[in-house]
Order: structure tokens, then sequence, then C-alpha cells
């Protein structure tokens, strides 16, 4: 079910798998009016399996995101980042709960071995002259784990995150997250071939209940932007199709893109695939 929370909405902490999107914009936040139904953020998606919280990439929308958390008890919960390009890691300084001693996070990144380490990068971000304060700064319990895409990862007893290489600069990471004969899928800032679908992602997805995909250009544009690192919403529709995915959710949006634009994308997608999604910031999906 997909629905959607009034600015201050909370989730019920109670035995749920569900999804809210806090970013939904690619490459660089924006704020022109025209962009403002679907939203300006950069990646950040909050997911509660039962009690436990996962966050998925922390763009600028993440800053929201801990603003929204209750901190009155600690709190306990996986940060995983597809990648570590700026986008989708810059909301990292602003995200409250890092800054309180009674929290715990782990944050994990499958892209970086064996050349670097995701703390070495972060430690590097938050570095004078480009940041004020370093990432030591953070009071929270804090921990930095790599792994190798294509691992899996039970981050408690009864959650798996299954990962998958995406096809990005400098490489990136899908996620799966399985919970109570459920699955979300998260796979942004991958590009496909024109000639055929990516058999990681296939793999990834395969029979999933929902899928928020790369689909910043459309098949036209995507002609002027090969090597990019981005696909489009009609490969996501070719590859849900192939995978036998029940819903499709569109993610990443061009910072170009306005809302009339994205509007028509939609009646498009709904046409292609319809029961189709448009990730917009506020978004909700129940999984369970």
């Amino acid at each position: 079910m997909v629905r959607a929370l009034a600015e201050g909405g909370r989730l019920a902490a109670s035995d749920v798998f569900s999804v809210r999107f806090w970013g939904v914009r690619g490459s660089i936040p924006c704020s022109d009016p025209d962009i403002l139904r679907y939203g300006g953020n950069t990646s950040c998606l909050e997911v509660r399996c039962g009690e436990h919280l996962i966050v998925l990439d922390a763009g600028t929308g993440a800053r929201y995101l801990g603003r929204s958390l209750d901190q009155s008890k600690p709190i306990d919960a996986d940060v995983f980042l597809t990648h570590t390009h700026f986008d989708h890691v810059c909301g990292i300084p602003f995200f409250d709960p890092f800054y309180n001693p009674d929290n715990t996070f782990r944050i994990w990144a499958g892209h970086l071995l064996p050349d670097m380490t995701l703390e070495q990068v972060l430690i590097d971000m938050m570095m004078a002259p480009l940041f004020p304060v370093p990432l030591k700064i953070f009071a929270a319990n804090m921990s930095y784990h790599d792994f190798s895409a294509g691992q899996t990862v039970d981050v408690k007893p009864g959650i798996s995150v299954r990962t998958a290489e995406l096809n990005h600069p400098n490489r990136a990471t899908g996620y799966r997250i399985d919970y109570k004969g459920k699955s979300f899928c998260y796979l942004t800032d991958t590009e496909h071939a024109e000639d055929r679908l990516d058999q990681n992602i296939v793999g990834l997805i395969a029979g999933a209940d929902y899928v928020a995909y790369d689909g910043m250009y459309t098949d036209d544009e995507y002609s002027n932007r090969v090597g990019w690192g981005h696909s489009t919403w009609q490969e996501g529709v070719r590859l849900c199709d192939a995978a036998n995915v029940r819903t499709f959710v569109l993610f990443h949006h061009d910072p170009n893109h306005t809302d009339d634009f994205l509007d028509g994308v939609a009646e498009q997608l709904e046409a292609r695939r319809p029961g189709s999604v448009m990730a917009r910031e506020g978004l909700v999906i129940d999984l369970l």
C-alpha cells in the first residue's frame, strides 16, 4: 500500500515493514518553485522493519529524517550507502542523531574496497577547509563497515540485506531488504547497457514487491547522456517486467525535471506499467 504523510507525521513504532522517502532528487538539491510537489532534496529513505531502523543513503533528505526521529530513547540503526558521491552523503554532517551519545549507528558501504575505506572517505569529506568540523565530532557510538557488493548483510535476526554491484562511475551498490516474506529493492545511480538487461539487477530484484530504480532520464534524453552513470524509467520498466516485480517506483529525478514534466512521465509510466509509483518526498510505502 502506498500513502502520503502530512508534514510531521510519523510511522507507528510497531511490527511493520515500511519505507518513507525523505529525498528523491538526483545529483544536486534544488528549490525551484516548479519542483516542490515531488521535492528537491537528494536521496534518503527511512526503512522500518518492525522496531529496527534502516537508512538508505544520506543526501540532504537525511537532515529532515534526523529532525523527525524520536530521541527520547536510544536509537540503534544501520545506514547503507549506495556510494559516496556528494549528493548521497552530504546530509551526514547535518543528521542530528549522530550527535547524541545515547545512539548507535553502523554505516555500511560496498563499493570502496580494496582501495579505500568508508571511514577514511568520510574523514576526508569533513576535513578542513572543505568542512569546519571533523568526523570525530559525532558523539554517537559510530562504526564504519566496508563489504564487497554481492555479499548479504544480516543486520538483525529476520532482516536480510542482499547486495549487488551497480554500473556507476567510482562504483555503487544496490540493495534488497527482505523482511517477513516481503521485499524492497533500492537501485539508484546505475547505467544500463543499450543491448541487454543488467543481470546483476535482474537477479537482485527477482520477484520483489517494490523496486525503487534510477529513472533519471527518458530513453530520448539518454542518447545524449551515455556514460553519465544513470538510467531511464523505460529501462526500469523493462527490468521489472523481466524480473516479475510487483511494483516499480521511479526514483532519483533529474534536477531539471519540473513537476509538470514528471506528471507527464507519470502518465506515460501508468500507461506502460499500471500501478507504478512516482517517488516524491513524504511518500510512504507499507509492505506489511
